[in-house]
Formats: C-alpha cells, structure tokens, sequence
C-alpha cells in the first residue's frame, strides 16, 4: 500500500516554512514579489526532487562517515544546474535572486531531506517526500511574495495597481517577517481548530 502522507505532509502538517521553519533565509530576501518567490520554489523543488532520487539511489553506496559532503556534492550538482538553466532561459529572474540561488546548496530543507528521508527510503517514497516538501515551500514562499507585492507595491505578479498607498515596508526584510507571523498564526489557529 502507498504511503501517500509522505506527499502530503510537506505542504501542511511538516510544511518546511511554517512548521519546521527552515529556509527562512532565501525566503526573507527574495519574497518581495510573487514572481521572485514561485521562482525560488520551483529551483529549490527542482534541486529538492533531484537530489532525493540521487540520494536514495546511492544511498547503499555511500558510507556512514562521508554522507553528508557526498549529499553536498549531489546537491551542488543540481544547483548549478539549475543556477545556469535560470541564467540562460530567466536572466532577469536570476538577477533578482541573485546570490540566493547558488546559496541552495546549503538550504536545510534540501540537506535535512536527503540526511532524514532520502538516505533511508526507497526512491519512490524519496521523489514523493521532494515533490511535497517542495511544493510546500513553493506554494508558501509564493502566497507570501504574493501579500508582500500586494501591500508593498500595489500589484500581483507585476500586474495592476490594487493600493492607492502601498506600504513599503511590506518589501523590505522586516514585510517578511510580518507576514510569515500571520501566516504561522493562522496555521496554528487553523489546527487548534480541527484537532
């Protein structure tokens, strides 16, 4: 039988941003817009999935003692991939992100899945746990550039002019923080409701 909770559980119940709170970094710095964080979600989700399969794959292979650069190096492998695939095919969204791309490699989400789940399941379940944990973060980081544009700026995805009077400090580091408060707060209201 399936364990299909491995897919789920990334996008609420251990959603990396707002349960486990990991990849906060890279979420705070390039969530000022919507636009910026889908596509820091699908790089870390690509580099995510991909380094899952690698991992669970190898996972016989790879000795007790060395795992952790030997996730590195898989790791690295896939962000810059991904780091040169947004270059050529993105470049102004690679310029957005900035050095927030390459810093990928060292994302605990992407690290603590391979170390917790990819080294001791089957592929399968691996590519499950990647695609929801990735997607989690995806769909988190975009409802928060999403807010952030919205007060910050006055738009969505760069398009309209919904607030006469954006608050600026919606875009800055500290809009970040302000919104991922009330998106953990309404979480935790949310589940102390359903119980």
């Amino acid at each position: 039988m399936i364990r299909w909770n491995e897919f789920t559980k990334g996008i609420v119940k251990e959603n990396p941003v707002l349960i486990l709170m990991l990849g906060l970094c890279p979420l705070l710095a390039v969530s000022s817009t919507a636009i910026n964080g889908l596509g820091m979600g699908i790089a870390a989700m690509f580099v995510l999935v991909g380094s899952n399969i690698v991992v669970s794959l190898l996972r016989k292979f790879i000795p007790d003692g060395v795992r952790i650069p030997v996730f590195i190096i898989i790791i690295s492998t896939f962000v810059t991939v991904t780091d040169y695939l947004m270059a050529a095919y993105y470049p102004s969204l690679h310029k957005n992100l900035g050095v927030f791309v390459p810093l990928i490699v060292v994302n605990c989400i992407i690290l603590g899945r391979a170390e917790v789940f990819a080294y001791r399941n089957n592929i399968f379940y691996s590519v499950l746990d990647g695609i929801g944990m990735g997607l989690g973060f995806t769909v988190v980081i975009t409802i928060i550039g999403m807010i952030r544009e919205l007060i910050g700026n006055g738009s969505i995805f760069g398009f309209g002019n919904f607030v006469s009077y954006p608050a600026l400090i919606m875009i800055l580091p500290p809009g970040g923080f302000i919104t991922i408060g009330f998106l953990m707060g309404i979480l935790n209201w949310y589940r102390q409701k359903h119980r």
